[in-house]
């Protein structure tokens, strides 16, 4: 039995139907059996779970031959993190309970950065971790490039792309998020022991780039628009994030170059899939 969160978002959805292809019983933990039902007529079993619930994490968790672990996306945080930090916990109690052989984590590229940010979330995953007696592997995956889906309807309607990531000439570590469930698959299959760190990126891609491909794409020209930082706060506050410096920062950190791979200790692997490819599927399927 593989357990699995997160099944429902972009990783989770991907990773379940490659272990299912590959004859896998799998376990999903979810908050919404209703949501997930779609999972269960394709042969997964459901368990009802709240991340914070370290007991309903331990029972989903027992039994199983491995483990993924997927943090519920926090993008307007608290002041120090204590939702989060909750949530690892909890994550921390059930795993030593429940005792797996095996687990893997999604965890980011700039996962060791001693800067506050936004991805310090991850990094508390990791260092609490770091004391279970089961094997453990992490997996810091780069920019998901499926975060420019939400880019295309402005630049279906406007032409232009508002970009954070600056300047526009600076290409940033990306990947596809079907291949990190490609790696993350073969991981919790296969026999390894220790702890390990997988640093996972498909391709550096400049956001000049990203907006030619859209531009050929779409068949029209796209550019991106650089959005001046002092405009940031105001226009992350309107978007109903209260606390928006972490994610401010983490921007920074891509934008200055100290969220980057870690490099020595860790492994890296390389995607497959193309920028091009993921925007090219996607607009598919909306027509």
């Amino acid at each position: 039995m593989i357990t699995i969160m997160g099944i429902t978002g972009q990783v989770g959805s991907a990773l379940a139907g490659k272990l299912l292809a590959d004859g896998q019983q799998v376990r999903a933990i979810v908050r919404d059996t209703v949501k997930a039902g779609s999972w269960a007529k394709q042969g997964c079993e459901l368990a009802l779970a709240d991340a914070n619930d370290a007991d309903a994490l331990a029972t989903a968790f027992a039994g199983s031959d491995s483990v993924f672990i997927l943090l519920p996306p926090n993008f307007a945080p608290s002041k120090g993190f204590p939702e989060t930090r909750r949530i690892v916990d909890a994550l921390h109690a059930a795993l030593k309970k429940a005792n797996p052989k095996k687990v893997v984590c999604l965890s980011t590229i700039g996962a060791q950065a001693t800067q506050d940010n936004l991805l310090n979330q991850l990094q508390m995953m990791e260092k609490s971790f770091a004391d279970l007696t089961m094997p453990v592997a992490f997996i810091r995956a780069a920019w998901f490039m499926e975060n420019f889906i939400w880019d295309i309807d402005p630049a279906e309607t406007t032409g232009t792309i508002p970009s954070f990531l600056q300047p526009l000439d600076k290409p940033v570590p990306m990947i596809a998020t079907r291949d990190i469930a490609t790696v993350a698959a073969r991981l919790l299959q296969e026999d390894w022991s220790g702890h390990r760190v997988i640093e996972l990126e498909g391709a550096r891609i400049t956001p000049e780039q990203i907006a030619a491909d859209f531009s050929r794409l779409l068949d029209k020209p796209v550019q991106m628009q650089v959005i001046a930082r002092d405009a940031w706060e105001g226009i992350f506050q309107s978007q109903g994030i209260a606390y928006p410096l972490p994610r401010m920062q983490m921007l920074d950190g891509f934008n200055e170059g100290w969220i980057e791979f870690e490099g020595n200790h860790t492994e890296h692997l390389t995607g497959t899939t193309t920028f091009a490819e993921v925007m090219a599927e996607k607009l598919q399927s909306m027509n």
